[in-house]
């Protein structure tokens, strides 16, 4: 019955779902389908009536799709954020909440650079390679919405920093993009700790101080992304 809050999962067809003891559901015909993102609308059509919530698994991650609730408690919902979100007090506490956000994300951005340097450790003849990297990487890995393992707040911020600088060199020192992995299990994990191990040691020979092949193979990827940048700005001041 459709009389008690539920999590549930995306049915086989559309506008059905799936409860935990495996039975397909059809919501009420009056019920709506309200997606995932306004995290105050959802929580206060929640507190007013009896909710589906739709969630997926991705890896070992649980994410929510959105909430089945019945339109007319959905609707009043809306209309209360919207007469709430029309005020000036409203604008000037969303103001100094984006301040707030603006600041944490620049102190992060700040903190996950020096922590990149601190886990290359390289020696000091290579300090401006280390200052490349570590910038291109912290580019690439801290932007909002960007996905990547630097976002997450599951692990301490040096296996952030390693995972993000092994998957850099991955995809910019390796064939590993262009490769044909089979299709089997594990397989693609054999490569990638394969390759992990080679970016590794290619990292220990910039921390000893050797002095590495010409061309290097991170050297070319510095200087091709430094290349690609400029072209990028270039373009840019072309359109404006």
């Amino acid at each position: 019955m459709p009389f008690q809050n539920r999590i549930v999962q995306p049915g086989p067809k559309q506008k059905t779902v799936i409860d935990t003891n495996g039975n397909v559901l059809t919501p009420p015909q009056e019920w709506v389908f309200l997606k995932a993102g306004d995290g105050p609308l959802t929580r206060s059509v929640k507190s007013r009536c009896i909710t589906w919530q739709v969630q997926v698994k991705k890896g070992k991650r649980t994410i929510s799709k959105g909430i089945w609730a019945e339109k007319g408690h959905v609707e009043a919902a809306k209309q209360e954020l919207e007469r709430k979100r029309s005020t000036p007090e409203y604008e000037r506490q969303r103001a100094a909440q984006l301040k707030r956000k603006e600041r944490k994300h620049a102190e992060y951005v700040e903190d996950f650079y020096q922590a990149t340097l601190d886990f290359l450790a390289f020696h000091p003849a290579h300090r401006q390679t280390a200052e490349r990297l570590a910038k291109s990487v912290t580019d690439l890995a801290t932007p909002i919405g960007s996905g990547t393992v630097a976002r997450t707040t599951r692990i301490p911020i040096h296996k952030r920093v390693e995972a993000a600088v092994i998957a850099w060199l991955r995809h910019q020192t390796t064939g590993y993009d262009q490769m044909h992995i089979i299709r089997k299990k594990g397989s693609r994990r054999e490569v990638r700790r394969m390759l992990a191990q080679k970016s590794q040691l290619m990292l220990s020979r910039y921390r000893t101080g050797e002095t590495l092949d010409n061309p290097c193979p991170l050297q070319q990827a510095l200087e091709t992304e430094h290349r690609l940048s400029r072209l990028k700005e270039e373009k840019k001041k072309q359109q404006d």
